[in-house]
């Protein structure tokens, strides 16, 4: 009998979960409203950080040294120097950064990607694009949107006024300035101008250490077994191979369990919390791994050892992140503030403003099937809930230390289990944070970048332009790839299969390209031939056509630095020390840190004499693209003398006020983020006004306060004559 109403459980709850499905999808498109309403579901993990990497926060003008598993979203920005690497990833899609690159995240919603490349060289391979999504970035000359998964290369020249972009395998389309063109798989073209862009078809530029080292991180991506049990599009997964192992569990299905943690571990322990808006305060875990099991999934503690439950696989539908998957304990007059782990059966209460349907969205997704649904969404009812990690894994730092992002292993104090586990939960920590907070007290850098972030600006392509077009470019309404039209799939867009690489003939001039390059497989380790997707379809193998010869350009002048000489660059370590980015193996044109995108760079890699690969700009001595010999502003490594504005296709968001413009409204409510139209009113210069959302569970009550009576001081002697014939009240 116990076990037919354990199959009748599950049943019910599978079918809910599947009738549910539907209504998931579709809440991203049907409620989600960045701009007043509720926060995106998804976030940009920054994943890897090696050298040196510059953080700026939305709203804000101050640099930091990057933290690694900071959440960026809309408004954010990274610098990485001459020795740095980096990497977001928000599940489906992949945006490295090579040295010496400045990009900003400049909207981050659940239907557009949109990021803003001020100078430098990024590589965004889109492994999946979602039906009604899309993938933009936006540069000095023009906005470039993905049409279908792929993967693309885009680098940006200030000083030159250029853009280099090659499309390894995909489609991308070209607006802006009077232009509107779409380059296939295989070509690279070079964008030059300003307010009328021209595009000149260039040979495909041979691979570097960066598209390599690029290669290496997409292999990680795409061979995860961590895959099958969490889904495609949860930031982090394919860390969780390498720091654990995967074991069913009777209750809970496949479990992942960390290895090699120290005694005494507990989830949301060895990390920080950070001020990320709009959700307020967020864990920033210490642990390479430390992202998906800690704003996606439920902990469990399984005999002895603590596991991660994953939500469901839902197919076409994207979890949707959490800040920190805790409930809190604790008071302003305690000076103390304690947390504790959420169990695969506890609701997550959300401490920022949000509408209903995120509060299933951000529940449902987030566990397991078997849980009774009901519960979990009826979250109202909080006086019934029984947490079941309260009393026995809560984490507890002072208030000063969580208010200034202190490593939380270091600070932590010790608190009776027992009394936590009889505590009243409360919505949220009522701290206010501090300045540094907002960069979850990483130190301070001074990147040789301006701290003022690009203008952007909408110029709407020309109907019908076709000037300047690429060769094998459409004519109609369809894209075409080698003069074949092709169809728009609907659902869900797979990376099709690029077509066969073909020896490249060097430029007159320049050193011959290696066979080792020259024989190299395609990027995106994506093997020519017939291939089958993972819906069952075959895509037909295209040849790719010879490129027209490049035409040389002026030589660089003689370098006075050797260029940089770096390592293989590799995951970093656990405890928080990043290694210097590696190149070791720089090819005969000084791509990637000393030559190509790089701006910054310190070197022409010694060869004075070679021409210009790929359509790059001539450098000067310091290795910045500068044509016309003036310097950068006297500053051997200073940002570019004239910043144009980024070329936008889809409009941007309004820019957030800093923190010092929210400060005093932030401090009537002690660590609330502020809501929608709050923000908005600050943005307008005028008063926040009062909050209007419920908190659930309520604040208790504060203890009654007898109001003063008033009383009217006595004048000052100067002012005696003025008042005395006044009306007394």
């Amino acid at each position: 009998m116990k076990f037919k109403h354990q199959r009748l459980f599950l049943t019910v709850m599978t079918f809910m979960a599947l009738l549910s499905a539907p209504l998931f999808a579709q809440y991203p498109q049907d409620s989600q409203d960045q701009g007043g309403g509720d926060p995106p579901g998804r976030v940009a993990r920054l994943g890897y950080v090696s050298g040196s990497v510059s953080f700026q926060p939305s709203g804000e003008d101050q640099w930091s040294q990057a933290l690694a598993n900071y959440p960026l979203t809309t408004g954010d920005r990274l610098y990485t120097d001459r020795d740095g690497r980096a990497e977001l990833e928000t599940g489906n899609i992949a945006v490295r950064l090579s040295s010496g690159t400045d990009v900003s995240t400049t909207n981050l919603s659940d239907q557009l990607v949109q990021l803003g490349l001020a100078q430098g060289t990024l590589r965004v391979r889109a492994y999946q694009i979602l039906s009604g999504n899309s993938v933009e970035i936006d540069t000095p000359n023009a906005a470039l949107t993905l049409l279908r998964a792929g993967s693309y290369r885009v680098e940006t020249f200030p000083d030159d006024n250029t853009t280099l972009v090659t499309v390894n395998s995909g489609d991308l389309e070209i607006s802006g300035n009077g232009l509107s063109q779409v380059v296939h798989s295989g070509q690279s073209v070079r964008l030059s101008g300003d307010q009328e862009v021209q595009v000149s078809e260039v040979q495909p530029p041979a691979d570097d250490d960066f598209d390599r080292w690029c290669g290496e991180r997409d292999q990680r991506f795409v061979s995860s077994n961590s895959r099958q049990y969490v889904g495609q599009y949860v930031p982090g997964y394919d860390d969780l191979d390498q720091y654990g192992q995967w074991q069913p569990a009777q209750d809970y299905g496949q479990v992942w369990y960390p290895s090699a943690v120290p005694a005494g571990w507990a989830p949301y322990r060895y990390g920080r919390w950070a001020w990320v808006e709009p959700w307020g305060w967020t864990w920033v875990d210490d642990a390479p791994w430390g992202f998906a099991p800690f704003h996606y999934g439920r902990w469990a503690l399984i005999g002895s050892r603590w596991g991660w439950v994953p939500g469901s696989v839902v197919v076409g539908v994207r979890p949707v992140y959490a800040p920190a998957l805790v409930a809190f304990v604790g008071g302003p007059n305690a000076n103390v503030q304690v947390w504790f782990p959420l169990g695969p059966r506890d609701p997550f209460l959300p401490w920022y403003h949000h509408s209903d349907g995120y509060l299933r969205q951000v529940n449902v997704t987030n566990v397991r099937t078997e849980v009774n649904i009901v519960n979990v969404i009826n979250v109202r009812n909080v006086n019934n809930v029984h947490y079941a990690y309260q009393g026995v894994a809560p984490t507890a730092v002072s208030t000063e230390a969580f208010r200034g992002s202190r490593p939380v292993a270091r600070e932590a104090v010790h608190v009776d289990a027992t009394q936590i586990g009889r505590a009243q939960v409360i919505p949220h920590p009522e701290i206010h944070p501090d300045a540094g907070a907002l960069h979850a007290g990483a130190p301070v850098a001074h990147p040789p970048v301006e701290r003022t972030r690009p203008k952007i600006e909408s110029r709407a392509p020309a109907n019908g332009n076709n000037a300047g077009r690429p060769q094998g470019e459409q004519r109609g309404g369809q894209p075409q790839v080698n003069g074949r039209a092709q169809g728009n799939t609907p659902g869900v867009q797979q990376e099709q299969t690029r077509p066969a690489q073909v020896p490249r003939t060097p430029p007159p001039g320049a050193a011959p390209t290696s066979d080792a390059n020259r024989n190299a497989p395609p990027r995106d380790n994506i093997h020519a031939g017939s291939q089958t997707d993972n819906n069952g379809n075959r895509g037909n193998v295209q040849t790719e056509q010879t490129r027209p010869a490049e035409v040389p350009r002026t030589s660089p002048q003689p370098g006075q630095n050797q260029p940089v000489n770096e390592n293989t660059a590799h995951n970093p370590p656990p405890g928080g020390q990043n290694p210097p980015a590696a190149d070791a193996n720089r090819n005969n044109f000084g791509r990637d840190n000393s030559g190509r995108g790089n701006p910054n760079s310190n070197a022409d890699n010694g060869n004075n004499n070679r021409e210009v690969q790929g359509g790059r700009p001539p450098q000067n001595a310091n290795g910045s693209q500068n044509p016309g010999g003036q310097p950068n502003g006297g500053q051997p490594n200073g940002p570019p003398q004239d910043r144009r504005a980024l070329v936008t296709k889809a409009p941007p968001p309004q820019q957030n006020p800093s923190f010092a413009q929210k400060q005093g409204a932030m401090q009537e409510h002690p660590g609330r983020p502020l809501e929608p139209q709050q923000v908005d009113n600050i943005r307008r210069g005028q008063p926040a006004g009062e909050s209007h959302d419920r908190e659930v569970p309520a604040h208790a009550a504060p203890a009654p306060q007898s109001k003063p009576k008033p009383s009217n001081p006595p004048p000052s002697h100067d002012d005696r004559g003025k008042d005395k014939d006044k009306p007394k009240n």
